[in-house]
């Protein structure tokens, strides 16, 4: 089976040492990206380890599809233990980073330890250095990309950085790139900060080792530039009325299903302000929203549907251009969108304020810098809820995604078990009952489907492949690329999402955590359906002798 290539490097931030491991017979069973990670992870993560603690380990890690110049892989993969949710959460950013990461030669960054000052880590295919940077302190992104830029010659590309709000420890501080990509869920650019890591940079020379099927790269990627799918003009935003129409759009911190403003800050208000195209790496989709407002110099990156979402219908905003400029708050501060939104939100529900874009906006600055009410604000929606008095609208901790299981019932029981919380990404049961290809009533009898799905995103989140790219990428053509059946890669997937809850179990994790803050038909049966399939007891644990140490670490032996 097609794999990364390359050793793992570890970079403890607090000895200031820099140590190469080879790791192939781990990536031979896992393949790159989520999986390699969530295997590391869980074998050298303690599972009563402190997400803030200098025991927990950040990684970045490839997949071998970002040695190929083939559309849909400009990404990379993030995993650690989550400040936000408590359990292991892996984060996926597009952008030009993995190039100049797979330049380096290695598969996979472990940063460990803890740095007592701020730091930047340069890692070449010829070493690593470690660079003591006081005066970023506080630094937003761009200013911390404008500093590479003028000190290293790098730009924003060749880099991840932390904004204010991972310094600060924002439970949901993103980890940027390109400082408009965001490894956005479940708070790593916390971990980082918890670490004192500023930025880490990449750049080398390393010829690449893999050759990859050709058929099919070229015909994705040409199938790919000849695409007329609206996605390649308004980005996510596209379906936003659809959804509002025919679904829900969660309104006014989940009162409402429907948001009467949504044709003021959907896709066709999107494609208005947007003045270029925008792709990741080698994507000849160009799916990505640079947009700008000319009478208010407003200039950021999409906003995508999620961003949409949680800043416009969510706080009952209606009005593009303020979604914009807290879009580019956030990316600025290092903030997932998706988080941020809903807990201001959950304030403006709390005050009856909804609608009030500025306060939303200036609450959103606060949360990054801890300031007043913005320090518990920046604890989220699972941990602020009671001194705000609203319902905790939150799975395992994690805010959810815009995509609603009051009336997509599949997605819901995927909220329910996933192991990374209300994500909407984990699984994507929205796709097929959005599609009418499963009937989003009832959560009975949906198991294998929501299996199924769940092997499937995480298998290409260790490819890595592009969600996007889904009707380019074909089932057949991913076998072709990675040289297995259907079955050994989905084998990958399903190894991935069982280490994930089995660590989780170790820190406590059973069935009273799959549970959502509203009521679905047969739920507790549909649970059992899914524990049944995966072949985890009544409680969702996993056994113990199911899950195999892949790499030496503190639970290899456990």
């Amino acid at each position: 089976m097609l794999h990364a290539t390359g050793p793992l490097l570890t970079v403890d931030v607090g000895e200031r040492t820099a140590t190469e491991t080879d790791i192939v017979d781990v990536l031979e069973r896992t393949v790159g990206g989520r999986a390699t990670a969530t295997a590391l992870a869980h074998d050298r993560i303690p599972f009563d380890a402190d997400p803030f603690g200098p025991e927990n380990r950040a990684y970045l890690s490839t997949g071998p599809l970002q040695q190929s110049q083939m559309s849909f892989t400009g990404r990379m993969n993030m995993t650690g233990l989550s400040p936000l949710t408590d359990g292991l959460v892996s984060s996926n950013a597009g952008g030009y980073l993995s190039r100049n990461f797979v330049s380096t030669g290695y598969s996979v960054l472990e940063v460990a330890g803890a740095s007592d000052e701020l730091l930047a880590v340069h890692v070449t295919d010829s070493g690593v250095e470690f660079e003591d940077v006081p005066e970023l302190e506080g630094a937003t992104v761009p200013e911390t990309s404008a500093y590479l830029e003028r000190e290293r010659d790098l730009g924003a590309e060749h880099c991840i950085a932390i904004g204010p709000a991972g310094e600060n420890l924002v439970r949901f501080a993103s980890v940027m790139t390109f400082d408009s990509r965001a490894f956005g869920r479940g708070g790593l650019g916390a971990v980082l900060g918890s670490k004192n890591v500023k930025c880490v940079t990449f750049d080398g020379d390393v010829a690449s080792p893999l050759e990859i099927p050709n058929p099919p790269e070229m015909d994705i990627h040409r199938e790919a530039a000849q695409s007329d799918d609206l996605m390649r003009r308004q980005g996510t935003t596209g379906n936003t009325e659809f959804i509002n129409e025919n679904f829900s759009l969660p309104t006014r911190y989940f009162r409402e299903y429907e948001f009467e403003g949504a044709a003021e800050i959907g896709g066709n208000a999107v494609e208005a302000k947007k003045y270029k195209k925008g792709a990741c790496s080698a994507c000849a989709y160009a799916c990505k929203l640079p947009t700008r407002d000319e009478e208010t110099g407003v200039e950021t990156e999409g906003p995508e549907f999620e961003t949409v979402y949680a800043f416009g219908a969510m706080q009952g905003v209606d009005e593009i251009v303020d979604v914009m400029r807290a879009n580019e708050l956030c990316d600025t501060l290092g903030m997932d969108t998706i988080s941020a939104g809903v807990t201001v939100a959950a304030y403006l529900a709390s005050e009856d304020a909804f609608g009030d874009a500025e306060l939303a906006q200036e609450l959103t600055e606060k949360i990054a810098y801890r300031d007043g009410i913005g320090d518990t604000l920046a604890e989220g929606v699972a941990r602020c809820h009671d001194d705000l008095d609203v319902p905790d609208y939150t799975v395992k901790g994690l805010e959810f995604a815009a995509h609603d299981g009051r009336t997509l019932h599949g997605q819901g029981l995927s909220y329910a078990v996933a192991n990374r919380g209300a994500d909407h990404l984990y699984a994507s049961m929205l796709s097929l009952e959005y599609a009418g290809a499963l009937d989003p009533q009832g959560t009975l009898d949906k198991a294998d489907a929501l299996v199924a799905r769940e092997n499937n995103s995480a298998f290409q989140d260790s490819g890595i492949v592009c969600v996007f790219g889904s009707d380019y990428v074909t089932d057949d053509r991913l076998e072709a690329l990675f040289d297995a059946d259907q079955e050994e890669l989905m084998a990958v997937g399903a190894r991935t999402v069982e280490r994930e809850r089995h660590f989780n179990n170790r820190r406590g994790f059973d069935r009273d955590d799959d549970a959502l803050p509203y009521d679905l038909p047969d739920l507790e049966d549909a649970i059992g359906e899914y524990y049944e399939t995966r072949g985890w007891s009544d409680d969702g644990v996993v056994p113990s002798d199911a899950v195999e140490s892949v790499s030496s670490g503190a639970n290899a032996d456990d």
